[in-house]
């Protein structure tokens, strides 16, 4: 089983897609992509079984890009998981801390770390493209005055060291994954245990639209969990509007999406799965 992400062998993302499949009957392989857009483009060609994406961090917020392949791309969510994000200052094998001059990693990694950072003050902060890729990269050129800050994953990928483990600012530090597949025409959703549906609607754009969507939804009797908005291109202040919602039956889930396609000028119905738990 192929299963592409986005980011470096050792990263979250390949974290999460071990995490996903360990019960998997064969064994997965892992298909590292540049970019998000190559990742789906894999999964719609066919060359991979699925892949694992990050959709949202409890402290960073939602994958806005991530919403936008969902919805452009013939695929579908089919499981989702939390993974408690861990960060760690990486090195060569040997480096002692003091050594270090320089440490490098994702924004998003070094915004969730600053307060190790700040204490700190003689370490030079310097952006990079992916967690673990700054674990291959110092490895790969023999830099021993520079740390990565990455998964525990990443210094055993690249069979090198943690210096200090756990530096992220705050505890409750959880992504949320998708696994997607491709959506095969006439293919059904997930049966048997789901509670959860993702789905993308546009409205008119006029008063009281917004209100009414969600008012259907509610007398449907579903629990709104989340509700994201993202541009129509090329229609300025124009929105297409992501929801998550929890449902007790399948029949609870139809009712709502029956009704929203009979207000909505656009509905899809990104998946349905079983919601992950902490």
């Amino acid at each position: 089983m192929k299963i592409a992400i986005q980011g470096e062998i050792g990263s979250n993302s390949h974290m999460a897609a071990q995490a996903m499949l360990c019960d998997a009957l064969e064994s997965v392989e892992i298909v590292a992509c540049n970019v998000s857009a190559e990742v789906m483009e894999k999964v719609v060609a066919g060359s991979v079984n699925g892949a694992v994406l990050p959709i949202e961090n409890s402290l960073h917020g939602s994958v806005a890009e991530h919403y936008d392949l969902l919805l452009e791309q013939p695929v579908r969510i089919e499981r989702e998981s939390l993974l408690r994000i861990r960060h760690n200052l990486i090195a060569m094998p040997g480096v002692k801390l003091e050594e270090i001059r320089r440490v490098i990693s994702h924004p998003v990694a070094l915004s969730q770390c600053r307060r190790f950072l700040g204490q700190h003050p003689e370490l030079e902060v310097m952006p990079f493209y992916d967690t673990a890729g700054s674990v291959k990269h110092l490895m790969q050129m023999g830099l021993r005055d520079v740390a990565g800050v990455a998964p525990l994953l990443a210094a055993e990928q690249y069979d090198a060291e943690v210096l200090v483990g756990g530096i992220e600012d705050h505890a409750e530090n959880y992504t949320r994954f998708h696994l997607i597949r491709r959506d095969e025409p006439g293919g059904k959703f997930q049966q048997g245990l789901v509670n959860k549906m993702s789905i993308a609607f546009a409205i008119e754009h006029r008063a009281g639209t917004l209100v009414a969507a969600l008012d259907l939804l509610a007398r449907a009797g579903i629990d709104l969990t989340k509700i994201e908005s993202r541009p129509v291109p090329g229609s300025p202040w124009e929105y297409i509007f992501y929801v998550d919602i929890r449902f007790r039956d399948l029949e609870q889930a139809e009712l709502a999406t029956d009704s929203l396609r009979a207000h909505c000028r656009l509905v899809k119905v990104l998946g349905r799965y079983e919601a992950a738990v902490v």
